[in-house]
């Protein structure tokens, strides 16, 4: 049965992320390396999976996409320069430039999104990393920059769940 997931800010093979985020890799190979190996650890290839932007370092696309598990969908980020063509060229699925709306409700975008308790809306998104002025996750909002979810696909259940829950 197929699931479906959400990530951003992977920035595979990016060391000027890797060393402005802090992130917890000795090299930027262990970096990559260990996102891969959490993301195929439970993706089967039935499942979707919608990176939110700022996906890897210009050049390596089709590397990093040939190794991971799943169907996937890019929403562009201010990292993801190219045209729609190469990157479902390198293996996505499909590309967005422009948010889009998940199961009617869902706004996905690289950057946040004003939303607000008496929209019809919640937005999922990225680009903020470990940024203290926004939350991890309200009502109204979900960010999935791999930071605060461990470096590795979140499932649309937990969202869901949290945001219901919270």
């Amino acid at each position: 049965m197929e699931k479906v997931y959400f990530i951003a800010d992977t920035h595979f093979f990016d060391d000027t992320i890797w060393r402005y985020e802090n992130r917890p890799f000795k090299t930027i190979s262990e970096m990559n390396s260990e996102m891969i190996s959490l993301w195929n650890s439970f993706i089967y290839p039935e499942d979707s999976v919608y990176v939110l932007g700022d996906f890897c370092k210009l050049g390596h696309e089709s590397e990093i996409l040939a190794s991971l598990c799943g169907k996937k969908y890019l929403v562009k980020g201010n990292h993801d320069i190219e045209s729609n063509h190469y990157y479902r060229t390198a293996g996505f699925q499909e590309v967005y430039d422009k948010p889009i709306l998940f199961e009617n409700f869902w706004i996905l975008s690289h950057e946040p999104l004003y939303v607000n308790e008496n929209m019809p809306y919640a937005n999922i998104f990225g680009h903020v990393h470990n940024s203290p002025i926004y939350k991890t996750y309200s009502k109204q909002h979900y960010c999935v920059s791999v930071e605060r979810i461990n470096y590795m696909p979140i499932s649309f259940e937990e969202i869901f769940h949290k945001i219901t829950h919270e």
